[in-house]
């Protein structure tokens, strides 16, 4: 029997701010990767992050790009109040959509719940299994219920 194909989405600043919030520490991406690969053909990952442009978040983007992830980015944007604008939910949802159709899993890394209603469309539309990763305090109920499949990040995901 032939390996699944997947594609995997990855809400970098949703996983970067939920696992420093509840844990204090840093997502292993590696792991991930080995542990979806284990899973079938990953056949498309994107990992969508905000460019601040500085060294150490380069050398992060580098190793999620040497580990097997096409980095999107979009540039981070200072309000003239202070506030700061970057986020990837449009972007992200855009990909899924325009993918879903080639593959028999996608997963996203995300708690957002404004993905729950994106996720139940591609269920609906391609009969493609749908799972999400996230950190279980932090992630929308709403997301967990919308996924046939959903893995807590804890410990055992992080460096």
């Amino acid at each position: 029997m032939n390996k699944p194909k997947i594609a995997v989405f990855v809400d970098v600043q949703n996983i970067y701010y939920t696992t420093r919030q509840a844990y204090g520490r840093q997502f292993n991406y590696r792991l991930l990767w080995q542990t979806i690969a284990a899973e079938g053909d990953v056949e498309f990952a994107f990992a969508y992050a905000i460019d601040r442009g500085d060294e150490k978040q380069l050398k992060f983007q580098d190793a999620l790009k040497h580990i097997g992830f096409e980095v999107k980015l979009k540039p981070y944007i200072q309000r003239s109040d202070g506030s700061s604008k970057g986020d990837w939910d449009v972007g992200i949802a855009i990909d899924v959509m325009s993918l879903a159709s080639k593959v028999d899993k996608v997963i996203l890394l995300s708690g957002d719940g404004d993905f729950d209603l994106l996720l139940q469309r591609i269920f609906q539309l391609y009969q493609v299994e749908t799972h999400v990763y996230g950190v279980l305090s932090l992630t929308a109920n709403s997301l967990v219920q919308s996924a046939q499949r959903y893995t807590e990040i804890d410990e055992h995901f992080l460096l």
